[in-house]
């Protein structure tokens, strides 16, 4: 089928300062006649020329004829791509579509990169040879008309026949299941940058577009500041409360005294521009959207994260600020299946269900400084649109929302384990205790309520208003969210390198007098049991920070400090070291996680006795974590605790919620069975209280 193609086959600037000897990297572009491949191929090469040579091939010069896909498409597997994936010339005879018979003989040479495009270009025979394959698609009925209107009547009398062998081809190979990249075609000039971003993070394109990344890493956002002193939650109810994906990282505790200022930023953005990219992992696999290019990427979720956070250089810290446009959104406890732990096969991934981790990369953010009052608006695209629509709404997002009702009716939770069995469970982590298996098990239950009627913002208002915290946090990725009003610093690593570790291991209501709160504050503070939970935990994370830390530099500062919050009192540690230069600062963080707080030591062996004792079932987004990767290199993470996690399956019904909320606590040698009950029955009360409910069976 003969387009007006928009570039030869042996499309390689002279100008080229890379000439390769031998290929470095084969893109196949498939897809459905009219699908765009031909010009997004041609696109493609012209932005990847910046940096080196680049040929394209175009099947349809070795199809023979009308009736000749399949028979083009095994020559173009033969007598093409074999010889370039070998570092070879491909030679090939010609069609000449004029005369209907064989035309003059072709050559083309190997480059660094080869972009191959057309109907079969993704073939079963190919796709073991070539580096990464796209399917581009877009509606049928636009297909045709722009299939008709580029090749004209020549085509048109020949459409139900191609598309017949396009119909047999794909029935009998699924082509666009095995793509590495899928392309919502729009034809508007998008879609080249929207691949070249998805292509970056695939492994097999990392070392060949080293320059590309390092271009975008080096691109520092526009900064703009504003005085004002807006509250955070109201801020981002105007700009961002309807965006399927969303992210608030609130210090909603601005009263609590705090020399290590965790209270002074609130962070917000969405992903709602093309610029903007959302990551999600689920069962190994990672899907990357960037624009309308979606990728399917395979590896680990942090040799991913090291890949797309690590790349280039970091941007210079020049604004002072914690985070410059990076990465924000979750990583679930599932993660441990690539640090040490099993990979839970029998808490089966629900379709359509929450992501095992989930990230998003804005175009635009908020950092509101508390303490300055001060909005910084940072964007990397549109940054004059968005300045004035955050002035815009500025005014009216000084006071607090409202904090919505109780719901009614009240949502009626069950817990996975009842009081006796999960006393069963402390003595069996006490027999593992006795046997030399552990010396610490971070026991952990939930509990569920499926199908509540609520909005999920609306929800972390009411946590909010009840427990104000350093680590508060409404996340928004489609059919799921989470509310959490979380005290807990999982690990952070400064710019400058210093990473710090806060555990909790220790908790107490708040008493309903003062003289009753007082006492038991002094009970925790004067608790060995407690004391000894937490000096194991600190233990465990000295060690984990050990690993990438220069000698010398850990230390603990502050050991079994206690803070207040509105329902709880904590006893928390510091734990202090500086990241070795050059050390990867995502194997960083790996090697703390899952946070020790919640799995307990030695942390691969006691989570093997936890996948036993908690039954198999999976904590998700509960024990993981919550933060941001800053382009500056910095990051800063919190514990998923005293978290309200809002799914929904696909088809259910509109503004229902299934709510999960994780709890537990740490059992030692000397723990009581029935403290460690009313442990948990504390831990659930300040999110079960601000939604108006209480514990089941009480």
């Amino acid at each position: 089928m003969p387009p007006s193609r928009e570039c030869s086959t042996t499309c390689a600037p002279t100008s080229c300062p890379n000439v390769a000897t031998s290929p470095v990297l084969l893109l196949g572009i498939d897809g459905r006649s009219g699908a765009g491949k031909s010009t997004l191929a041609a696109e493609l090469a012209t932005v990847l020329r910046r940096h080196r040579e680049v040929s394209v091939f175009h099947l349809e010069d070795i199809y023979p004829g009308w009736d000749g896909l399949a028979a083009g498409t095994a020559a173009y597997v033969e007598q093409v791509l074999t010889p370039l994936a070998q570092g070879r010339a491909a030679g090939w005879d010609t069609w000449d579509w004029g005369s209907s018979a064989t035309g003059t003989r072709a050559a083309l040479d190997p480059a660094p990169v080869i972009i191959i495009e057309g109907v079969g270009a993704g073939c079963a025979a190919a796709r073991p040879l070539l580096d990464a394959l796209l399917w581009v698609q877009v509606p049928d009925d636009t297909r045709k008309t722009r299939a008709l209107e580029r090749d004209g009547e020549v085509f048109a009398a020949h459409w139900d026949a191609w598309a017949a062998q396009e119909d047999a081809y794909l029935a009998a190979d699924s082509v666009q299941d095995h793509a590495d990249v899928t392309v919502e075609n729009r034809a508007d000039g998008s879609a080249p940058g929207h691949v070249l971003r998805v292509l970056r993070a695939l492994p097999a394109c990392h070392r060949v577009l080293a320059p590309e990344r390092a271009e975008s890493a080096a691109l520092e956002p526009v900064h703009l500041a504003m005085d004002a002193a807006p509250d955070a939650a109201a801020l981002f109810a105007a700009l961002y409360s309807g965006d399927e994906h969303a992210v608030l990282l609130e210090s909603s505790n601005l009263g609590f005294i705090d020399p290590r200022q965790r209270n002074r930023y609130s962070i917000m953005a969405a992903a709602n521009t093309d610029e903007c990219a959302i990551y999600e992992q689920r069962g190994g696999i990672g899907i990357l959207t960037e624009g309308t290019a979606t990728a399917r990427l395979t590896g680990g979720f942090f040799d991913w994260l090291s890949r797309v956070w690590e790349a280039g250089s970091f941007q210079p810290d020049q604004t002072g600020l914690p985070f410059l446009p990076g990465w924000l959104g979750y990583l679930g406890y599932e993660l441990k299946r690539e640090t040490g732990g099993s990979d839970n096969v029998a808490a089966a991934r629900v379709p359509g269900g929450p992501a095992d981790a989930a990230l998003l990369r804005p175009s635009q953010v908020v950092v509101v400084d508390h303490h300055t009052s001060t909005v910084h608006l940072l964007a990397t695209s549109d940054a004059a649109g968005f300045h004035a629509r955050v002035g815009k709404v500025l005014p009216g997002a000084v006071k607090s929302p409202a904090v919505p009702a109780a719901l009614q009716p009240a949502p009626g939770f069950t817990v996975r384990d009842e009081r006796d069995g999960y006393l069963d469970k402390v003595r069996a982590a006490q027999e593992q205790i006795r046997q030399g298996n552990s010396y610490e098990v971070c026991l952990t239950t939930a509990l569920a309520a499926p199908g509540v009627p609520c909005d999920p913002w609306e929800n972390y208002l009411r946590l909010r208003a009840a427990n104000p915290a350093p680590f508060a946090h409404y996340l928004r990725f489609g059919n799921m969210a989470a509310a959490s009003t979380s005290p807990e610093r999982f690990m952070s690593i400064g710019a400058n390198g210093w990473m710090r570790a806060e555990p909790i291991k220790g908790t107490r209501p708040r008493g309903q007098t003062p003289e009753a709160d007082r006492q038991l504050h002094r009970d925790l503070v004067s608790s060995p049991k407690d004391r000894a939970e937490n000096i194991m935990i600190v233990d465990l994370l000295r060690n984990d920070l050990s690993h990438f830390a220069v000698p010398g530099t850990l230390s603990v500062p502050r050991l079994c400090a206690i803070e207040s919050y509105a329902t709880v009192h904590q006893m928390v540690s510091t734990i202090d070291a500086k990241l070795r230069p050059g050390a990867p600062r995502a194997e960083a963080i790996a090697a703390a996680f899952p946070a020790g707080s919640m799995t307990g030591a030695p942390k691969v062996s006691t989570m093997a006795i936890l996948d036993s004792l908690e039954d198999g079932a999976a904590r998700g987004l509960y024990s993981g974590a919550v933060g941001y990767f800053s382009a500056s290199g910095s990051a800063d993470l919190s514990v998923v605790i005293r978290t309200l996690v809002m799914s929904r399956l696909p088809g259910a019904e509109a503004g229902s919620w299934d709510l999960s909320l994780g709890v537990g606590g740490a059992i030692t040698a000397d723990s009581s069975p029935e403290e460690e009950w009313d442990e948990v029955r504390t831990k659930a009360f300040g999110v079960l209280s601000a939604l108006g409910t209480t514990f089941p069976g009480s």
